[in-house]
């Protein structure tokens, strides 16, 4: 499975972050899913998009990134 998450380009991030959230979001999914793939990129919006999965990976997929990123004072570090 692949998972791409879009980031709109307006959007002020701290750098490193866009790749610290890649490795963070691909150790929770390893939990549930064994093969997941992960991308980060900038984009027109944010979006996310799971590619070779079901409705209900999605929505835990979902549910993931949503943790993931409002715990994010525990994870990333900005230097």
């Amino acid at each position: 499975m692949q998972v791409e998450i879009s980031i709109r380009k307006d959007d002020k991030l701290p750098n490193g972050a866009e790749a610290a959230l890649k490795e963070e979001l691909e150790k929770r999914l390893h939990c549930h899913f064994a093969d997941v793939r992960v991308r980060v990129r900038r984009g027109s919006g944010n979006d996310i998009t799971v590619l070779g999965g079901l409705k209900s990976d999605k929505e835990l997929v979902t549910e993931i990134l949503q943790q993931t990123w409002e715990s994010a004072d525990d994870w990333f570090d900005v230097d």
